[in-house]
């Protein structure tokens, strides 16, 4: 039998309260709302499309705890709760455009010292005052990164393409935009 996520991120998932089936949209459409009804002192709004709202229905409330040591790096827990950005918007905005998409929160990594993000197209990043990071083409890979302590990619600037803006690890700048993730 094959499952959707190895073992060291299955466990810890289920462990969290979720399972396969798990649909809670009436909460995926509240965050939207309130993304969309928020705007910053400067004017910024949160972009909420299909990628982002299918995690939150799926993901959404959960605490997400790593239950072993980690590959390459220590891991991390997740907590999947979009609020976490709410007042991020003015940086969200400058790294959609440094992207060149439209991105939005997800949640937040560790102890809220990382903002978690999705683009429009399903890929997901992490932001946090160290820099921007690439965690994977969807929120699957980037869970099982986070939970199982895969370094992540860290963007160069500027990042045109994120799927070839993406280096190793510390052998270049972030783009500058995560100066503080939770401040408008």
């Amino acid at each position: 039998m094959t499952t959707r996520f190895p073992v060291a991120v299955d466990d810890p998932l289920r462990t969290a309260g979720w399972q396969p089936g798990r649909w809670d949209i009436r909460q995926a459409e509240q965050w939207a709302d309130t993304l969309r009804g928020h705007t910053s002192p400067s004017g910024h709004r949160h972009a909420v499309f299909p990628a982002a709202v299918e995690v939150w229905a799926e993901f959404g409330t959960l605490h997400i705890a790593p239950s072993g040591p980690g590959r390459h790096i220590a891991p991390t827990s997740v907590h999947v709760d979009p609020l976490h950005g709410l007042h991020a918007a003015r940086t969200l905005s400058a790294f959609g455009r440094a992207l060149e998409t439209e991105v939005c929160p997800l949640g937040a990594e560790g102890d809220g010292e990382s903002l978690l993000v999705i683009d429009a197209d399903g890929r997901v990043y992490s932001l946090d005052p160290s820099g921007d990071w690439y965690l994977g083409p969807d929120f699957d890979t980037a869970l099982s990164s986070l939970l199982m302590g895969i370094a992540p990619s860290r963007l160069a600037a500027p990042a045109t393409d994120p799927t070839t803006a993406a280096t190793a690890a510390g052998t270049s700048t972030g783009t500058g935009t995560a100066t503080d993730v939770r401040t408008e």
